[in-house]
């Protein structure tokens, strides 16, 4: 599911900015840009966002900045810096080379440019940090939640668009068994005469043949597989799987009545039903 969350703090000696983005995946995919001096807090990053955010491919930055901190963030090794320039150099004049990209070739070199960064975290700004970053995932919790109602709401939609589409199959099902049963008995007349058959057998035959294509226990299934399905969304915990599995066997349902009925009329409804079904499954991959 996507979201999106960002908080903001300055004291005036610190200003801190976190910003979460959130996109549709299976598993929490959990990808973090945060200061080099916390570096030792990831660990406990990664647990607070995995304890709110359940799945998702989720990106998180942290900016960390102290204000007037004047000092400077790297050194030079100019003993080392000179002896990488001196080698340069004499390499260059030995191939008759110019001495254009000397300077930066030396500069570039191991061990020259030296970080003066201290490693170590500060608690009370940890502290603000943390308080920021659990700001941000409520704010894209929030945004979870609004993106979820509408999602709720479609879904229920597209759950009442099969469920009126199967009562109109209930309706054109009587129809059809007894199309069935006129179309057996009309063609077995025609081929042997009105005396040429068995009609006690006939009758059987019939009933043996519409008991094949028979879908009662399928509406009935298909009745109570949407009927959950609706229960489900309305939970307040993540059932997104279970949704999963559910629209799995509403559609194993609404194949059957297709492939059973072999009526024009009902086909067309259960081509509706499909569609809906389709959208279902589309959209499940944003629910948690």
């Amino acid at each position: 599911m996507t979201g999106f969350g960002q908080s903001a703090y300055d004291d005036g000696r610190l200003q801190i900015n976190v910003e979460i983005k959130s996109l549709n995946s299976k598993f929490l995919d959990l990808n973090l840009r945060l200061p080099k001096t916390f570096a030792d807090r990831e660990i406990e990053i990664r647990n607070l966002i995995s304890e709110k955010l359940e799945r998702g491919k989720v990106s998180i930055a942290i900016e960390y900045q102290r204000y007037g901190d004047a000092s400077m963030k790297q050194s030079y090794n100019e003993t080392l810096f000179m002896s990488y320039y001196q080698e340069l150099k004499k390499l260059a004049d030995r191939v008759i080379a110019p001495h254009d990209n000397l300077f930066q070739l030396a500069l570039n070199s191991p061990d020259v440019i030296q970080s003066n960064i201290k490693e170590e975290s500060n608690d009370d700004e940890w502290e603000k940090i943390k308080s920021a970053l659990l700001d941000a995932i409520q704010k894209c919790e929030q945004f979870r939640k609004a993106e979820g109602s509408v999602l709720e709401k479609m879904l229920k939609e597209c759950g009442q668009v099969i469920a009126q589409e199967l009562k109109k199959v209930e309706e054109l099902d009587p129809k059809r068994v007894q199309r069935i049963r006129d179309r057996l008995k009309g063609n077995i007349v025609s081929f042997f005469g009105e005396e040429g058959f068995d009609t006690n057998r006939l009758e059987q035959e019939i009933i043996f043949y519409i008991e094949k294509l028979d879908i009662n226990e399928e509406k009935v299934r298909l009745k109570s597989h949407l009927d959950y399905f609706t229960q489900i969304i309305s939970e307040k915990q993540s059932n997104g799987k279970k949704l999963g599995f559910i629209s799995q066997e509403i559609g194993r349902e609404i194949n059957t009545i297709g492939s059973k009925a072999n009526d024009a009329d009902i086909q067309k409804h259960v081509v509706i039903m499909k569609e809906e079904l389709e959208k279902i499954k589309e959209q499940l991959n944003n629910v948690l």
